[in-house]
């Protein structure tokens, strides 16, 4: 038995019991959830309620979520790089280039079959345990809850903005200081695929960054995320007109900076991936409650940039 808990959002009275629970409980499908209403599963300060009834608002709910087999993709032997495992959490460093989430074009090879083949169980929990993701071609650190306790607790965190995410990006563009991008994002008027910083509609998106190193014509930054929209990064770098590099999405036609000597420049031409790298991961650990932390250096293809924009450098000089 695995109880799972919330409370009622106030922006949420006066909606139905089973909407609520939709709402609330987002990785369950609706007739899940209307089947353990049904069974008396669900308690709304402590009593049993009807799917149809209507909350106030502030409501304390129990739920008893069922172990049963949510995933339904085959496990695959894909090596994993394993930071950090117990018996609820898995912290795991991704490659660039390995999808997440099985999707049109990429429906086996993920990172979902390879957490399925390392922990079977993990199919009994909703997306495999993976409570927040980063592009194929993004680098870096992933939490993986183990139960569904664990699960709970971090999208918890995430939803109070208290899990630490910070990435490292290598951006074109001679930056002068570190700020903030407090604009919203949402998909892009005419190309659906996108996503662009928008008007109207768009969902609150707000990304701090600071200076790491800087090179003539790119600058290498720390970002840190107080939110998590999809592809928040990159929209938001664009936007102020330093995109990635090797944005194939976001980055504009590719031009090649003045002044490259033949290894950068050959380095660049040959970069199709965005340099972005979840680099630091912080998180209060769902069953002790202590803060725990993860940082993984840049992976070898943006450790080689870096090298030749600084031996470029010192070509120029």
């Amino acid at each position: 038995m695995t109880i799972l808990t919330a409370r009622v959002p106030e922006e949420l009275a006066g909606m139905r019991l089973d909407q609520c629970l939709a709402e609330v409980f987002p990785d369950y499908s609706r007739s899940k959830l209307q089947t353990w209403i049904k069974a008396g599963r669900v308690l709304v300060d402590g009593e049993i309620m009807k799917g149809r009834e209507k909350l106030d608002g502030g409501e304390e709910i129990e739920l008893d979520a069922e172990a049963e087999r949510v995933i339904e993709y085959a496990p695959q032997e894909i090596p994993l790089d394993i930071i950090y495992e117990d018996d609820s959490l898995l912290i795991v460093n991704k490659p660039a280039g390995l999808v997440v989430h099985p999707a049109v074009g990429n429906w086996d090879g993920t990172l979902v079959n390879a957490l399925l083949n390392h922990a079977p169980s993990l199919d009994t929990l909703p997306r495999a345990g993976i409570v927040h993701r980063i592009d194929k071609d993004t680098s870096g650190l992933l939490m993986i809850a183990k139960t569904l306790q664990a699960h709970n607790s971090l999208v918890e965190q995430l939803q109070e903005r208290s899990i630490h995410r910070e990435y490292l990006a290598l951006v074109k563009g001679w930056m002068t200081a570190g700020g903030t991008v407090d604009e919203p994002i949402g998909r892009h008027p005419v190309d659906r695929k996108r996503n662009a910083v928008v008007r109207r509609g768009g969902k609150e998106a707000i990304t701090h960054y600071r200076l790491e190193q800087r090179f003539k014509r790119h600058t290498l930054i720390r970002v840190k995320l107080e939110t998590g929209r999809t592809h928040q990064i990159r929209v938001h770098m664009s936007h102020i007109n330093y995109p990635l590099v090797g944005d194939q999405v976001y980055g504009g036609r590719f031009q090649m900076p003045a002044d490259c000597n033949p290894a950068l420049a050959e380095a660049l031409r040959n970069f199709k991936r965005q340099a972005l790298h979840a680099a630091k991961l912080g998180l209060e650990h769902p069953e002790t409650g202590e803060y725990c932390e993860w940082e993984q250096p840049i992976p070898e293809d943006m450790q080689n940039l870096l090298k030749l924009l600084a031996e470029n450098e010192l070509d120029q000089a």
